[in-house]
Formats: structure tokens, C-alpha cells, sequence
């Protein structure tokens, strides 16, 4: 849909989300823009797992989410995470929504490796009826990337980057930015402002970009596979969002050539 914009919100970034961030919110919403939030939690997942004693481990960069980790994930991202969130657009004039990937069944998906990766998923289908009819009441939707499976049954965590990439493609987003606490794809200490895809992948394969922005910029790769002409990484400390201006790193599909 038209004027729809996805803003994924790193986990990492969600105490330290300047004035500037929610001005900038309401700047996309006065230019016409629609906003919808998706966000990521893992410091705060991995504090409260640790306060409650409960091991836990990445394989391949994912969480592996056994019963008591869900349950922990669960109550981090959909509780105090999505009502931070909320409550710090409504302290700022901006009118938003609480609501988990698993309500009203706006997040299908399936488990990717339940013997590997225990309740860790991938997303299936996106209810976008529902993100629909809560932006065209001017409603910013504040989502937290935890879907139900197709038989609605069980609860799978999913990564909150290929969340809001796959949120994206569904409603057809003019724009997908990923907020994080780097001022975007850095290669020699340098911000790399724009790249193709064929380019990021070249700076992953030689190691340019490793760690947490690898799932970024892979999810921001997907979506501009699903369609869209561009994707940005920015950081929520330094961008401004009034439609002219973005600092970060924005990745756009190669130019096709016609003969």
C-alpha cells in the first residue's frame, strides 16, 4: 500500500531512543507516510533469562528457544518491550498500538529446526489486512515478531529482522529502514551510503559485515527480493526521517539492463 513505511527497531536500541526518533515518527506521519514498527528485544531477553538462571545459546546466529526460553521471549518482547515502545510514541504525541505477531494471526510460520532450533520460526504469511485497517485509522502498530504456527497451536519465535522484512513485502512498503545502534554498513571504519545488493554480499563474503548485521543485511537482501527498491540501515541516534534526508547505509536491487 501506498505511504506504508516499516521501522525495525534493534532490541539494543530501545532505551537509549533519542526525542529525535519519535519527531521523526511524526514527521513521517504529517508527510502522509504510514508507520509500522517491528522490534527485536535480545538484551533484554538475554538479562532476564539470566536473572531467572535459565540457559540459553545461539546456532547460527539464532536463539535456540526451548519451552522455558519461549516462554521468557514471550513475556520480554509482547510485555515490556512493545509497552516501552507504545508508551514512549504516546508520551510524544503519536497515537500506537501494542500488538504481538501472534494476534489475530498476523504472523504464520513454521519451525525451522525444531531438534537444532527448538520454537524458532519462519514466517509462512502475513495477515497485512490487519496493519492495514490499524494505520488507515492513524494508528502506528508496534509489533512484536512472535507468530503462531499454521495449525494455531504453538508460538515461535521468529528474528525481528526478517519480521519486518516480511511485514514489509506484505503491505507493500515504500521504504523499510532497520534502527540500530551503528550509524549503518561500515567498511573501514567508513559509513558505506549506498550499495546494490551484489555488493553486500560481496562485503559479507569477505568479511566486511559479520555478526548482528549480517541478519540485517540478509533481511533487507529478502526485501528487496519480495520487491521493494530499497532498504536502509540507520542508526537511532544520528538519522533524520522528514522525507529529504536519511544518514545510514541504503541498499538498492541492481540496475537491469535492457537491451
Amino acid at each position: 500500500m501506498d505511504g506504508m513505511i516499516v521501522i525495525k527497531c534493534g532490541g539494543s536500541m530501545i532505551d537509549t531512543l533519542s526525542t529525535e526518533f519519535f519527531d521523526s515518527i511524526k514527521k513521517l506521519q504529517s508527510n502522509g507516510l504510514k508507520p509500522i514498527i517491528v522490534h527485536g528485544g535480545g538484551p533484554a531477553i538475554n538479562k532476564m533469562l539470566e536473572s531467572l538462571q535459565i540457559e540459553s545459546e545461539f546456532v547460527n546466529g539464532l536463539r535456540k528457544t526451548t519451552d522455558e526460553v519461549m516462554n521468557v521471549v514471550e513475556m520480554v518482547l509482547s510485555g515490556s518491550i512493545t509497552n516501552q515502545l507504545v508508551r514512549g510514541l504516546q508520551a510524544n504525541g503519536i497515537n500506537a498500538i501494542g500488538i504481538t505477531g501472534s494476534d489475530g494471526g498476523l504472523l504464520k510460520a513454521k519451525a525451522i529446526d525444531k531438534e537444532k532450533l527448538g520454537f524458532v520460526g519462519d514466517i509462512t504469511a502475513v495477515n497485512e489486512t490487519i496493519l492495514y485497517n490499524l494505520t488507515s485509522i492513524g494508528l502506528v502498530p508496534v509489533i512484536s515478531p512472535i507468530a503462531i504456527n499454521n495449525n494455531g497451536d504453538e508460538l515461535l519465535n521468529i528474528n525481528a529482522d526478517t519480521a519486518a522484512a516480511a511485514i514489509a513485502v506484505a503491505v507493500k512498503a515504500s521504504k523499510i529502514l532497520f534502527v540500530t545502534d551503528v550509524p549503518g554498513v561500515l567498511k573501514n571504519n567508513e559509513i558505506v551510503e549506498t550499495a546494490t545488493s551484489k555488493e553486500m554480499l560481496s562485503l559479507i563474503d569477505d568479511g566486511t559485515i559479520s555478526g548482528g548485521m549480517i541478519p540485517k543485511v540478509k533481511a533487507a537482501l529478502h526485501s528487496l527480493e519480495g520487491g521493494m527498491t530499497e532498504a536502509m540501515i540507520v542508526s537511532g541516534q544520528s538519522y533524520l526521517l522528514d522525507g529529504k534526508k536519511i544518514v545510514g547505509t541504503t541498499i538498492r536491487k541492481e540496475l537491469e539492463i535492457v537491451n
